[in-house]
């Protein structure tokens, strides 16, 4: 039998939170195995994912911290202003990023760009490997740390593991860790669309009795045509037959709910549907191990902070991992993954909250109740200190936050 591969850290799970918490602890200085049953290749197809993740101002620090913003930075299409309205309200609420200084709210990045810059970074550095596709047989607490096995009989050892590995992550079933979790009735339907006039860098919410429909700012394409990524909301009994219109009629749909202020709408590529709903876990520990990122949280996309969600959970677990490891403390001990949980948890909860509450609120059509809301979006958008301290929550720069989220290095 092969010796063991050891390591500090394993992470099962090689998507973007996976891989960008590898990146960070590799380059400082841990040895990191990550393990993932997917195939690298196939990840950077467009066909793969379609998606486009809004990058918080905050999580921007936080990729920059693991020096993996120099190589996103001119893909990325900066998000200078926020609309959010409430169908044809004549109220509404808009952030302006000048209120407060010169740096973008946040910044649009396709996915596939995303993963494929993780994959050169990880790449480069010299103490991560990335084993994968591989399958996990089995992972037991073994000593002071733990054994992963593999289906092809490769044992890692290590310190602690994180579970990565998604919504609906195997490793958290292993780990014996029940879930909260509903669904929505909606799912969401996503696209890129071309349009005739440039967006300005201007993200629009809009509220519909189905759910939400954002228009998000991406780069022009190679051709100069103006793009921008599309997330629908619809009621999860027609979204499967709207997505599966024929491309004309799709537009005709399209068009009614993003109007015409940037000219007509043209869907360029796939088209993707989702169902919607909520998870948390009830606990993001178990001895030697830990859940980051979409295996211990989920949300609605409603205000797009489920990737921002994972990086504060990155950010978190990184400086608490790297300074128990500069003081020749352990890694993986109780000490350490509780304060972990203790950190991210009331965020991650409070956040769920408030975005399932804002999801029901504006998916009705109820005559008061939308009177309510759009006064309080007219509230918000009067009185400049709370506007602007609502923009620095999207910017993800309000609460106890890492260094990395700082802008400071790990």
């Amino acid at each position: 039998m092969r010796d063991p591969i050891r390591s500090e850290v394993v992470i099962i799970g090689g998507g973007m939170v996976g891989l960008s918490l590898a990146c960070g602890l590799a380059g400082a200085g841990l040895k990191v195995v990550v393990l993932d049953s997917g195939t690298p290749a196939k990840w950077l197809a467009a066909e793969f994912d379609g998606r486009a993740s809004a990058i918080a101002h905050g999580s921007q620090q936080v990729l920059a911290g693991i020096g993996l913003w120099p190589r996103l930075a001119g893909q990325a299409c900066p998000i200078k202003e926020i609309r959010v309205s409430d169908q044809e309200s004549p109220w509404f609420l808009h952030y302006d990023h000048a209120e407060i200084g010169d740096r973008p709210m946040g910044y649009m990045v396709e996915n596939r760009v995303i993963r494929a810059a993780l994959l050169q970074l990880a790449a480069s550095l010299d103490r991560l490997d990335l084993l994968a596709p591989v399958a996990v047989a089995q992972v037991v607490e073994e000593g002071p740390g733990v054994r992963v096995t593999l289906e092809d009989g490769r044992e890692i050892t290590a310190a602690v593991l994180f579970a990565c590995d998604g919504r609906h992550s195997a490793q958290r079933q292993r780990m014996g860790i029940a879930v909260a979790e509903w669904q929505y009735r909606q799912s969401g339907i996503v696209c890129t669309v071309a349009h005739e006039r440039p967006h300005r860098n201007i993200a629009h919410e809009r509220f519909l009795p189905a759910g939400p429909f954002a228009i998000l700012p991406l780069l022009d394409d190679d051709q100069g045509r103006h793009l921008s990524s599309i997330v629908w909301t619809e009621r999860r009994a027609l979204a499967p037959a709207m997505t599966a219109l024929p491309d004309k009629a799709f537009e005709a749909e399209l068009a009614r709910r993003f109007g015409d202020f940037l000219g007509a709408p043209a869907v360029i590529g796939p088209r993707w549907c989702y169902p919607l709903g909520v998870l948390h876990a009830e606990r993001y520990t178990a001895p030697r191990m830990a859940l980051v990122g979409d295996a211990a949280h989920a949300i609605h996309p409603i205000a797009g902070q489920g990737l921002n969600m994972g990086l504060r959970d990155v950010a978190a677990l990184a400086e608490l991992v790297v300074d128990a490891r500069r003081l020749g403390l352990d890694v993986g001990s109780a000490a350490v993954l509780r304060r972990y949980e203790q950190w991210r948890c009331f965020d991650n909860t409070l956040l769920m909250f408030v975005t399932d509450g804002l999801n029901r609120l504006f998916s009705n059509d109820i005559a008061p109740v939308r009177l309510g809301r759009d006064l309080g979006l007219a509230a918000v958008n009067a009185v400049p200190p709370l506007r602007r301290l609502f923009m620095r929550h999207a910017m993800g720069v309000v609460g106890t936050l890492p260094r990395l989220a700082r802008g400071e290095a790990l």
